[in-house]
């Protein structure tokens, strides 16, 4: 069902990239910025959650851990970019910043949708992924205005992640589905997307990336190889002890 496809592609992005800043957790630089990272994963994981539930009340059959811990690597529609290497730190504020930039925008259009729990679900997401968003935009740009080695550092970071930004914008039959009956986004992102993303790296100083090449395919099932070690971690115990109530 196109609608359950089209949750779940939202649902994915945000678990995976929560899994992957999970990682992070007692490693950060900082005791505050261990912190606020472990608290972004644990608003993307309660992102995900909402429209894992709604997708579990659409097939019934399923529970949201169901869909979380028990779908095999090729029935995830995250997008690449959410499923890479964490990397250093500055790596992993590109990575946030990327997908905060572009969550926002997204629930901000979809708190207008005609589906009214996707409508609510974006609503509350979004006073999240504001905090996500000015958090890891001020870390871009203290990093790209501050050394010759964090700029440099933060610069090759953008250059690597480049080319996984061009599938928050890719449009398939599923997506054009949602826009014909009002219920996901009605008109491209990609513009306001990159005003944010110009402006910021104008600050820090640092350059828009020249590639054009990008990745596709996510959206579609299709993945990198990190994916499948991610999902082995994260679905180990629920996998082994399938019955088990926590």
């Amino acid at each position: 069902m196109s609608l359950i496809k089209y949750i779940l592609r939202i649902a994915d992005s945000s678990l995976i990239e929560g899994q992957r800043l999970s990682e992070w957790c007692s490693k950060g630089p900082t005791l505050e910025e261990d912190i606020a990272m472990s608290n972004i994963a644990l608003d993307l994981f309660g992102q995900a959650n909402g429209f894992l539930e709604y997708a579990s009340k659409i097939d019934k059959k399923k529970s949201p851990d169901d869909f979380a811990f028990k779908r095999d690597e090729g029935d995830f529609y995250n997008l690449k970019i959410s499923e890479q290497p964490n990397g250093h730190f500055g790596t992993t504020m590109v990575k946030l910043f990327f997908s905060s930039t572009y969550r926002y925008l997204l629930y901000e259009e979809l708190s207008s949708s005609n589906d009214e729990t996707i409508s609510a679900l974006s609503l509350k997401s979004i006073k999240e992924v504001k905090y996500h968003l000015k958090h890891s935009k001020s870390w871009i740009i203290r990093l790209g205005d501050g050394t010759k080695e964090s700029n440099n550092k933060v610069q090759q970071s953008l250059n690597t992640l480049w080319e996984f930004t061009g599938e928050y914008f890719e449009e398939d039959s599923i997506d054009l589905e949602m826009k014909k009956n009002g219920i996901g986004l009605t008109k491209s992102l990609e513009n306001k997307w990159k005003d944010i993303v110009i402006d910021t790296l104008n600050k820090a100083k640092l350059e828009v990336p020249k590639s054009t090449y990008m990745q596709t395919g996510g959206k579609q099932g299709l993945h990198t190889e990190y994916l499948g070690k991610i999902l082995t971690e994260m679905q180990s115990i629920p996998r082994k002890y399938p019955d088990a109530k926590w």
